[in-house]
């Protein structure tokens, strides 16, 4: 087992794969790695213990010069995204090493994050689940609206919190305890069961469960 609890990944899409006794099993799809490390925090020097990686390498002319530095410094070649994973042995963990799917097995268990869509600016009954109003009685222009909001005099305002319209999706989430089916570590594909977050072609964040 790899010293690194976590992987940058990217969401391919969704499968199947079946089963022994002949099930189904939905899949998610996601290329894990290769993941770069471009910087070791310790516990001497940053209070804490943590390996920073990257991921999907991408043009110097489009990196800052500051995060060229960064990458140079690590003999790493610049990459889109960066995140920090925690580490078993930190000792064990150098600047410029490759990580890729094979850090994982078949069958452990592992929280995906990742940002679920967006959907833009939608109404009760399909951002919290409302039923709507009744289509009798008069209102037949008000089925799809969230009703009544405040109070009267006392305490004659609307609490915050109040379920109502607004901006829907596009928050990090993340989904616990989803097994791994299958690992191609030539190809650094995971195959695991269930969805995750985000789109196709999404960044997601891959760690290891508990």
């Amino acid at each position: 087992m790899s010293s690194l609890d976590g992987l940058i990944g990217r969401k391919i899409g969704m499968s199947q794969v079946f089963a022994e006794n002949g099930d189904a099993v939905p899949v998610t799809v996601i290329e894990a790695g290769p993941c770069y490390v471009t910087q070791v925090k310790t516990l001497e020097r940053d209070g804490y213990e943590a390996a920073q990686i990257g991921f999907d390498p991408k043009k110097e002319k489009q990196t800052t010069g500051p995060l060229k530095g960064h990458f140079k410094k690590a003999k790493v070649d610049p990459q889109r995204v960066v995140r920090e994973v925690a580490v078993d042995d930190v000792q064990s963990c150098e600047t410029g090493q490759v990580f890729g799917a094979g850090i994982f097995e078949t069958g452990e268990l592992v929280n995906v994050t990742g940002y679920f869509k967006g959907r833009g600016f939608q109404g009760v009954v399909k951002r919290h689940g409302f039923r709507g109003g009744d289509k009798t009685r008069g209102q037949s222009d008000r089925v799809r609206h969230p009703g009544s909001i405040g109070q009267s005099a006392t305490p004659s305002k609307v609490f915050k919190g109040t379920r109502m319209g607004g901006r829907m999706g596009n928050k990090r989430v993340t989904v616990r305890n989803l097994q791994v089916i299958g690992v191609d570590a030539e190809k650094n594909i995971l195959l695991v069961k269930g969805a995750v977050p985000g789109h196709r072609n999404g960044y997601v964040l891959i760690n290891r469960a508990g």
